[in-house]
């Protein structure tokens, strides 16, 4: 039996349109006619002015998010005059601070393709659950034939490599099985382990903060110290959420929850501050400030 061949490279190209971090960016995939064009909200007039913004697009408005269970707040939406739309969202949306937008260079997507992938967008963003979502329905995806269908979804699997190379992780669900270490992802992160007073948690370092796993146990009671605390509010958010609910004298988490991070994690399952960096350790104790001292130079 012939071997399965690994996955290929891809090349991404980033320029930077007035040689700023902080400017407009344009992101390019080899041989594919999408683009993706990103802005903060200070550089908005920028992106407004140019060429490549005119027509049909998919696109995303991100800012901070004001709950304490999520890091951001997002908008998607589509459109075929991404000029004007934008300018609405400029003057009537608050939230945001930094503005996706995915258009095609040979203009070969129309009103049906961009509806399309706005609503299998809006269901990724919901599976996902890592972002306050500020579409007021789901989207409904339109009839397409098969091989409008096909190019749509192409499409789209390149928007989802795209926007983690721009920092936007909203679309990838944090679930626990994506990270198994295995023999087709050797380099996967290695499972960390929470123990203390009443705790008993299972987790794993990720880009974003730190996912723990469904199921871990966590204290119900708290130190006395920790009331107004950020952590004090994480806990209660997750219980008013269903996320942490009290079984058998332990907090059990209901599913698998990303912590902004690993200190966050182990201070809301612990009931009291903690580091997480020393609290996190490996099956055979290696604390995650072990494992990250490893992974730097001497």
């Amino acid at each position: 039996m012939s071997d399965i061949p690994s996955p290929l490279g891809a090349s991404i190209r980033i320029f930077l349109a007035d040689g700023s971090a902080n400017g407009v960016w344009v992101a390019e995939k080899s041989n594919w006619t999408g683009k993706a064009l990103m802005a903060p909200r200070t550089r908005f007039r920028d992106l407004r002015s140019r060429s490549d913004l005119k027509g049909t697009g998919v696109y995303l408005l991100i800012g901070p998010s004001e709950s304490e269970l999520k890091a951001s707040q997002i908008y998607i939406g589509e459109t075929d005059n991404l000029p004007d739309r934008l300018d609405a969202h400029h003057r009537n949306k608050e939230f945001w601070n930094r503005v996706i937008v995915f258009t095609s260079k040979d203009n070969n997507l129309n009103k049906a393709h961009i509806r399309y992938l706005e609503a299998r967008l809006i269901e990724l963003a919901a599976e996902a659950n890592r972002a306050e979502t500020e579409n007021a329905n789901a989207g409904s995806r339109p009839t397409l034939s098969e091989p409008d269908t096909a190019e749509a979804e192409t499409f789209l699997n390149e928007m989802l490599l795209i926007y983690p190379v721009l920092g936007v992780q909203v679309f990838q669900k944090p679930g626990a099985a994506a990270f198994r270490q295995s023999d087709e992802q050797p380099s996967a992160p290695l499972p960390l382990y929470l123990r203390g007073k009443d705790t008993e948690a299972k987790g794993i370092e990720t880009a974003d903060g730190f996912l723990v796993f469904a199921d871990s146990l966590g204290r119900v009671e708290q130190v006395p110290s920790l009331k107004g605390h950020t952590i004090d509010r994480v806990r209660e958010a997750l219980r008013q959420g269903g996320l942490l609910v009290e079984e058998g004298g332990h907090l059990r988490l209901t599913e698998d929850h990303e912590f902004s991070s690993p200190s966050t994690a182990a201070g809301a399952l612990l009931g009291r501050t903690a580091n997480g960096l020393t609290e996190w350790k490996t099956s055979d104790n290696k604390t995650l400030k072990d494992l990250q001292a490893a992974e730097s130079p001497a």
